[in-house]
């Protein structure tokens, strides 16, 4: 699957892609089935405010396939205005939502 998604993501953004920093949250709360679209855009908005990009907890090692910027470990500080959850469920069920942070 990260083989497929970060082929995805860089089909989508291009040489930008590599500009993206990318977190699974997936490895924090495991696969949730039904909750975890609401859980992950909980997650995504709270990255806004907090201006916080979670970590991949589970990433030791990166697959030289997958080179973007992905969030290994540790979380990083970084002013968001966007995030987007990416959900890929069982049988082809796939969803994407954009979030962008509110301005006055």
């Amino acid at each position: 699957n990260d083989k497929s998604e970060t082929e995805a993501i860089k089909t989508v953004f291009g040489k930008k892609a590599y500009d993206i920093p990318i977190s699974s949250t997936k490895s924090m709360t495991g696969h949730m089935l039904g909750a975890s679209g609401a859980a992950e855009a909980i997650i995504c908005v709270k990255a806004i405010k907090e201006s916080f990009i979670p970590p991949t907890i589970g990433l030791q090692e990166q697959d030289p396939e997958c080179d973007l910027d992905y969030v290994p470990l540790k979380g990083r500080n970084e002013n968001l205005q966007y995030t987007l959850s990416n959900s890929f469920g069982f049988g082809g069920q796939n969803a994407s939502i954009l979030f962008k942070k509110w301005q006055k």
